[in-house]
């Protein structure tokens, strides 16, 4: 299943100096998605030992796995707990944006979507990138269900941060809230437009019409 072309292809998608000590086999991630979902289900226990393999594409089918258990309408709450729990518990060997992206929508932001965010704000101000991006990415799961405070006050906390892989999250997720709630987004980047990096700038305001966009990037020019 793993070829020297999809081994390329792969490289050519993760930073190395953000994918220190990762492996890659060079596996097609549509078929680790097919090979997860046929283990959705198996022990927690099984599941932190896949995450502890020092192969990247193993590690990416356990996430999946945790993924397709969370949205899975058949697992218990105290389940979908001890998926969160191992997550958070081990965010050490979830440490590059794939892994983050692949579950922390519903592993996190589903599990807390009914319960207090507080967790969120002390990610978000971590030191390290993969638990900062996790803050953000999480709140995916409150924006599908109209709920974006909590993307923009994170997206806040993060609109100084020195990494492309935040800004590149945080400002499509600012983007994908905005969808919801126009009148927010304009708030937001009439507050930060100025500071904002560029890069985050130009993912939120992707989808604005072409008269905002050009406002926007103007103002950032000005600084």
């Amino acid at each position: 299943m793993s070829s020297d072309t999809e081994l390329n292809k792969i490289r050519r998608y993760f930073n190395p100096e953000t994918s220190l000590g990762d492996e890659f086999i060079g596996v097609k991630m549509g078929h680790i998605f097919v090979l997860a979902k046929d283990f959705a289900g198996i022990p927690i226990d099984e599941i932190e030992t896949l995450l502890e393999h020092p192969v990247h594409e193993v590690r990416v089918g356990a996430v999946s796995i945790m993924d397709f258990d969370a949205r899975d309408n058949k697992t218990t709450e105290n389940q979908k707990k001890e998926l969160y729990d191992l997550y958070i518990r081990r965010h050490d060997r979830i440490n590059n944006w794939d892994l983050v992206d692949r579950a922390a929508p519903y592993v996190i932001g589903g599990y807390l979507f009914d319960k207090p965010r507080d967790i969120l704000y002390s990610l978000a101000r971590s030191k390290n990138i993969w638990e900062r991006r996790t803050a953000i990415v999480s709140t995916y799961f409150f924006i599908r269900k109209d709920e974006v405070d909590d993307t923009f006050a994170i997206a806040e906390i993060l609109v100084d941060d020195k990494q492309d892989l935040i800004h590149k999250a945080a400002g499509g997720w600012i983007r994908e809230a905005g969808k919801r709630d126009p009148e927010k987004l304009s708030v937001f980047l009439d507050k930060f437009a100025v500071k904002m990096p560029r890069m985050m700038l130009r993912y939120a305001i992707e989808h604005l019409d072409r008269h905002k966009r050009d406002h926007y990037l103007k103002l950032k020019k000005l600084m």
